[in-house]
């Protein structure tokens, strides 16, 4: 393969308030330009945690995964998803099925798995009318922004996430675990630390605790790593969840995070670090043919609420792994 491709990799711009962005000139073979310029393009992730790729044009779900497959290698199956999604191909998705005009607050794409992707890949294919951006916030600055008594209190006890299986919000048992068969889901949450119980009407209930900051595989550096504040009930619209907490209980709602020790979270701590978040957040709309890449520890991602047609699609790779999860019953969770 030739190497003019790299030759003429521009320099990455760099705004206050945006995400850094580099402008190319649309290659005649978009996953060959993937392919042969991977390793600057992840150096540049991992040194800004995150790249706006713009003038790729990409346009076809196929073109896409082939893009992804360059610059990701093998993609992720997603599993334990808290939102469905649609298949697009061998690990291409689109983006989480989620209300337009309620936005996805800012987390680390499946930090509650064992197993994580290292990176996260997004391709826009119809931008929306208005808002709808994935914008990102740097996870390092977040946990160093926070107060250090919380924090070090989640790097102690780590978080708790409860999940409550039903078809009425979030993913359903076979969009989450692949699957509706009892004995596969128990030997799915056996080998993945995950407590679980089986309600007289069938609904499943799960628990696990994961660890709330990581340090990055590369940079060895501490971040905050988790959705603590995206599942838990505080950042639900008020009127969703007081009709969730009348329909099912507030022991039964589709997700929900606390302290590692079973404690519940209040709601100021909830607002606390969305509240942060947004002062680190850095955000660039979309346009049609953009690729965005993420390191899924160094950064988070949310999903703005949007007007208009809006379709992006999404993989996972680089697959990682929690040094420290543990089950929920360790460490007084019940």
């Amino acid at each position: 393969m030739s190497s003019s491709f790299l030759a003429a990799l521009p320099e990455v711009e760099l705004h206050p308030g945006k995400p850094p962005i580099l402008w190319v000139d649309a290659p005649a073979d978009a996953p060959a330009w993937a392919a042969e310029n991977r390793e600057a393009l992840r150096g540049q992730v991992t040194e800004h945690g995150a790249l706006l790729v713009r003038g790729l044009e990409l346009r076809a779900p196929d073109q896409v995964g082939s893009v992804f497959r360059g610059l990701g290698g093998d993609l992720l199956e997603d599993r334990e998803a808290f939102a469905p999604r649609e298949t697009r191909g061998p690990g291409l998705y689109s983006s989480s099925v989620w209300p337009a005009n309620q936005p996805m607050c800012m987390h680390h794409e499946l930090s509650y798995r064992q197993e994580f992707p290292g990176l996260m890949l997004f391709a826009c294919l119809t931008a929306p009318g208005q808002g709808g951006a994935t914008a990102v916030a740097d996870a390092e600055r977040v946990l160093q922004a926070l107060p250090a008594d919380l924090t070090e209190r989640f790097a102690r006890e780590g978080w708790l996430l409860t999940r409550s299986y039903n078809d009425e919000i979030g993913a359903s048992l076979t969009e989450s675990f692949g699957t509706d068969d009892r004995a596969a889901v128990e030997r799915y949450c056996r080998d993945h630390a995950i407590d679980f119980t089986w309600e007289p009407d069938g609904t499943l209930r799960t628990r696990q605790r994961r660890d709330a900051v990581v340090r990055h595989p590369v940079t060895g550096r501490a971040c905050w790593f988790n959705q603590i504040a995206f599942l838990n009930e505080w950042t639900l619209a008020p009127e969703v969840r007081e009709y969730l907490v009348d329909v099912y209980g507030e022991d039964g709602l589709p997700f929900n995070t606390r302290y590692g020790d079973g404690s519940p979270i209040g709601e100021d701590v909830v607002k606390l670090v969305n509240a942060t978040y947004e002062e680190h957040t850095r955000r660039e709309p979309w346009r049609a043919g953009d690729l965005l890449m993420v390191d899924n520890v160094r950064t988070a991602h949310s999903r703005e609420a949007f007007t208009g047609d809006r379709e992006v699609l999404v993989a996972m790779a680089e697959p990682r792994r929690s040094a420290g999860h543990r089950t929920a019953s360790e460490g007084g969770a019940r």
